[in-house]
């Protein structure tokens, strides 16, 4: 029977929320502002691909779903802590995300920025937790937070959001510099997330090289058609303000080479995301499934 990827999304998605809720401090608990602040931006109505991803790989090699999800869940607050800081006045400067208010605009820039810190270090709270290190064979999720902290710091989306920014504006951009800003500001996180899917159900050496080919073909495939959404795409489609990229003068793959070049890279990355797992058996389905909703979503 075919996958039925909409319920599959939404079945993940209720999965993850459902744990970030008790895996986040409450509410009414002190310092209240903080706490709403991290809530706010967490259950603004996010997609939940990265974790939806790490589920997905954990499960295409015959891993536990309920065993993954912490590890999941750390990855969302991770992503959400990214969004919050990216909408900031000092960088991206945006109003909206996800079609609400951004947090600072909401709380303010000082707990916006205080939320972001604190979504990074729970999610690392999480990871090392106990309850979930003591649900693997030793040494498995030391990987894992690795993986993860790479992922997030200067060499990985950090990184990326630090070149895209000095980037703004210029005029000589290069293919080079953008394929960097896209691979680490967004493609570093996806391809973790698949990687400690993978990891975490114990895959072979094999296995995780086929999943890392694919994490980094969907992750650059993500981001151009997100470039190619900011362009056609409308405000309410895609949850912040259209054309922002544009009228900032962002590092995108459109700016460079086009629309039509960009399509065709995108359609020739997911060709390559399921070549990538082609060996793999229908346990893998969901990751093929979202390849290909990548290249057909509106927002």
């Amino acid at each position: 029977m075919p996958l039925d990827l909409s319920r599959y999304l939404k079945e993940r998605c209720d999965l993850i929320d459902r744990r970030l809720e008790t895996a986040l401090p409450a509410a009414d608990e002190f310092p209240y502002s903080l706490h709403r602040s991290m809530r706010y931006s967490t259950f603004a109505g996010g997609k939940r691909i990265r974790p939806i991803l790490l589920l997905a790989a954990s499960e295409a090699v015959g891993g536990d779903v309920s065993a993954a999800l912490p590890a999941a869940c750390a990855m969302e607050m991770i992503h959400t802590y990214s969004l919050i800081h990216d909408d900031l006045p000092a960088m991206d400067n945006d109003d909206y995300r996800r079609g609400k208010p951004t947090n600072h605009k909401v709380f303010g820039e000082a707990v916006a920025i205080l939320a972001g810190d604190a979504l990074l270090t729970q999610a690392f709270i999480l990871l090392s937790s106990p309850v979930f290190v003591a649900s693997f064979p030793p040494g498995r999720i030391f990987g894992v937070i690795n993986e993860m902290a790479a992922a997030a710091g200067s060499r990985g989306m950090v990184g990326g959001q630090i070149v895209d920014m000095e980037s703004e504006g210029k005029q000589d951009l290069d293919l080079p510099t953008v394929q960097f800003i896209h691979t680490h500001k967004t493609g570093a996180l996806i391809k973790a997330a698949i990687k400690c899917g993978a990891l975490l159900a114990g895959a072979d050496a094999r296995q995780v090289e086929a999943l890392n080919r694919y994490g980094e073909a969907v992750g650059l495939a993500f981001q151009i058609y997100d470039d190619i959404l900011d362009i056609e795409g409308t405000t309410a489609e895609i949850g912040k303000d259209a054309g922002s990229d544009q009228a900032r003068g962002k590092a995108t793959y459109p700016a460079v080479i086009g629309l039509k070049e960009s399509r065709r890279r995108a359609a020739e990355l997911l060709d390559m995301a399921l070549e990538a797992i082609a060996d793999f058996d229908v346990q893998a389905e969901p990751l093929r499934e979202i390849a290909r909703y990548v290249l057909s979503r509106k927002s």
